[in-house]
């Protein structure tokens, strides 16, 4: 029998933290949104329609990379304090290569990393302890 792999994503909408629920101290891997303030101001400059236009393909950007990361997972615990967990859902949601994952979304505040890895060992202790 596999063992089921289980992934906590702390997330906003410029950084995602990937950590991965194991006995061992949970490393934490960082991935960031190429569409950072500076860009913003920079397209916004240009053109407002421009702007928006790069914001949402920086962003399909971002969710798709994130994506091919929780692909590998059964349970996914997607955590922050913006939308960006929800959007991110939905797109997954789309995507029939996402539906044996569990996947869920719980509202969270911001977090130090030793805040984030004691959430997702939280969650998932108690998840484990109920099966």
């Amino acid at each position: 029998m596999k063992t089921a792999s289980n992934l906590g994503i702390w997330m906003d909408h410029q950084t995602a933290h990937l950590m991965e629920f194991t006995t061992d101290p949970i490393q934490t891997t960082t991935i960031d949104s190429k569409f950072t303030h500076e860009e913003k101001e920079q397209t916004l400059g240009r053109s407002e329609n421009l702007m928006h236009n790069k914001e949402q393909h920086e962003q399909a950007d971002y969710y798709r990379e994130l994506g091919e990361h929780i692909r590998g997972y059964d349970h996914v615990l997607l955590f922050g304090p913006t939308d960006a967990k929800v959007e991110l859902l939905n797109s997954l949601r789309k995507d029939h290569r996402f539906a044996d994952i569990v996947i869920e979304v719980e509202q969270a505040d911001k977090m130090t990393p030793n805040q984030q890895h004691a959430y997702v060992k939280a969650y998932f202790s108690k998840r484990l302890a109920l099966i």
